[in-house]
Parts: C-alpha cells; sequence; structure tokens
C-alpha cells in the first residue's frame, strides 16, 4: 500500500495527542471504576429491570457498556504491541504493519458486536454471495447508527478477506481505538458539514488510488444516520432549491435517507473495474440513542442483512445515469428496509 494516505494526515500532530491524551487516559479511568462498581451496580439494575418488566434492558445495557470498555483498552494494549513491533523488528515492514492493524481492528469489531448480539439475545439472518468476484470492492452501506460500522467489519471485511478504506466521521476519533488504529490505516475523517466539500471529496476519492483485489473502499452515501426529522429536513431544503428532480427521487424514500452524491459520485467514477456491493440491513434502528438501548429496543432483534453485488463495468457511461444506478440501489434499500419493519 501506498503512503499517500494514511489516516487523516491533515490533522496537526498537536491536535491528535492533545485528543489522545484526554481519551485514553479517560476509558482507563472509567474501566478501573467500573470493575469497581460493576459488582454492586448490575445487581442493582437487575433489580430495577425486573422492577419495571423490560427484559433486563437497562442491566444489558450496563453490562454492554464494560465490555465495550473492556475491548477498547485490550484494543489500546494490542495496537501498542503491533507499534512496538513495527519499531523494533526489521523484517516488519508498513504493508504488514498495516495489515496487522487491519486484522486487530475486524478483531475488535468481532468482539465488540459479537459481545452485543449476546447481551441482547439479538442474531442476524445474512443474504450474500457465497464469495466475490476478485476484484476490488466499493461497498455501500445503509446508515441507521453507529453499529453500522461494527456489522461491515464483520459481516463483509472478515467474511470475504476484504482489507476496507472507511470514509468515516472525524467524531468517530474520540473513540481512542478508532483514533489510533484508524490513522495508522488508509481510511478518511471527513467533517459532516464543513465548509472545504471539495478537498473532503478529494480526499474520498483518492482513497481509490492503489486499490487492488482484495482491497475496498466503504463509504455511508447518506451521510448520516437516518431518522425521521433528517428526512423532513432534506425535503425541506430540497423545496426551497426548487429542484423537482432531486425532490422526487428523495420523497420516494421513506425509511432511509437520500444519497448524498459528493464522495458517493467520486468512487462510483472510479469503480468501472470494480465490483459494487449494496448493504442493506434492518434491525439495528435500536441503538440509534441510549434511550432506546435503556429500554430495550434492541433485546432479542433478528437483524436481516442483505449484501448485494454489481460489477462495475456494468454502470451507466454518464454521471446522470450513475446517480439513477445509485438512487435505485436506494429504493431497492429502502424496499429492503420496509419489508422487515416492525
Amino acid at each position: 500500500m501506498s503512503e499517500h494516505r494514511r489516516g487523516n494526515r491533515d490533522e496537526p500532530w498537536r491536535v491528535r495527542w492533545t485528543r489522545r491524551a484526554v481519551t485514553i487516559p479517560l476509558y482507563l479511568a472509567l474501566l478501573a471504576v467500573y470493575l469497581c462498581v460493576a459488582p454492586v451496580a448490575l445487581p442493582a439494575f437487575a433489580l430495577y429491570d425486573v422492577a419495571r418488566k423490560s427484559r433486563f434492558a437497562a442491566t444489558r445495557t450496563v453490562a454492554f457498556f464494560g465490555w465495550y470498555l473492556v475491548c477498547e483498552v485490550a484494543g489500546l494494549l494490542a495496537a501498542g504491541v503491533l507499534w512496538l513491533a513495527y519499531r523494533c523488528l526489521p523484517w516488519v515492514d508498513l504493508e504488514r504493519f498495516r495489515r496487522w492493524n487491519f486484522d486487530l481492528q475486524c478483531l475488535w469489531a468481532r468482539a465488540l458486536g459479537g459481545g452485543a448480539f449476546r447481551l441482547y439475545g439479538m442474531r442476524v439472518e445474512l443474504e450474500a454471495p457465497a464469495d466475490l468476484g476478485g476484484k476490488p470492492l466499493l461497498l455501500l452501506v445503509r446508515h441507521a447508527s453507529t453499529a453500522d460500522t461494527i456489522l461491515a467489519a464483520m459481516l463483509v471485511a472478515s467474511r470475504y478477506d476484504i482489507v476496507l478504506r472507511y470514509v468515516l466521521k472525524r467524531e468517530l476519533l474520540w473513540d481512542p481505538c478508532l483514533d489510533v488504529v484508524g490513522n495508522r490505516l488508509i481510511n478518511v475523517f471527513v467533517r459532516r458539514g464543513g465548509e472545504d466539500t471539495a478537498a473532503e471529496v478529494a480526499a474520498v476519492a483518492a482513497l481509490a488510488d492503489g486499490v487492488k483485489a482484495g482491497d475496498g473502499v466503504l463509504i455511508y452515501p447518506e451521510g448520516t444516520r437516518f431518522s425521521t426529522k433528517k428526512r423532513e429536513q432534506i425535503l425541506a431544503k430540497l423545496a426551497q432549491r426548487n429542484d423537482e428532480a432531486a425532490l422526487s427521487r428523495a420523497t420516494a424514500l421513506s425509511r432511509v435517507l437520500p444519497p448524498r452524491l459528493g464522495g458517493t459520485m467520486a468512487l462510483l467514477e472510479r469503480a468501472a473495474a470494480w465490483d459494487i456491493a449494496v448493504c442493506a440491513h434492518a434491525g439495528l434502528e435500536g441503538s440509534a440513542s441510549f434511550d432506546e438501548l435503556w429500554n430495550g429496543a434492541l433485546v432479542g432483534r433478528v437483524v436481516h442483512v442483505r449484501v448485494s453485488v454489481f460489477s462495475g463495468d456494468a454502470l451507466p457511461a454518464t454521471r446522470d445515469g450513475k446517480v439513477d444506478w445509485l438512487f435505485e440501489r436506494w429504493r431497492e434499500v429502502d424496499a429492503f428496509v420496509a419489508s422487515h419493519a416492525r
């Protein structure tokens, strides 16, 4: 892999390490406090759940918070070991170091996601091809919650051994594992709603540089998590612009947001020789807010996931044709979510 794009390279060194000087000690302290209070807190929350008949939703959520902290601290320790190996062992080059970090990222996601599914009594029903065609992959994922990142790592990256390059929001840098390991890999952390749109799109497009078979780029075309309020705001803005075509396309989507075209179109323009996978999922909506977790929205859920694969050489040649193709795929995602709505 080339050195041209490693994590969030435009971020000043002092900014990065000032943030880590806060987040890493904070997570270590939180885990220490959690381990001290958990023997008392968990039984207390269990009694609270019995009283409110919530299928132990609060207890599960408190336990998951502890598991999340364990995964974070374990991931940071493992990341430190990998850094020492890279610095001290002459046979560990940059490409091997990055592959180790990607494997660590996938292991972290499987551990965190697997723990969450067990704690909440959830299961996955997956529709996906047994294998992919050996081309680079562009992965377009529906965005319903922060769990989407873990889902893609568990069900696509690990399943098909695809080294994914992520387009992620910068707020996730406050998660120390995503910050440390994510900045070692070829990812882009974008500013949502930032003014430098052209620079953000160029950074996303650059993720396609040097991509080969076994590599992939993941982007969330919606740009933010779905909610009815966000959908209404987007429709209102399109109505103000008098963009009837865009408003018509957006209005046709009721359970997903209309794709934002900047970064996604920049990648589609470069994906003619790739495979394009669309990941539709339903069932993680209950993890979009703390209140939903606390009140048991995820308990016993079945998460339905469908991965559909298209050949990039079948994409329309024109930009307008690609936009129509993208919205057709998103109408299919919308229909999938609606078919599994509770």
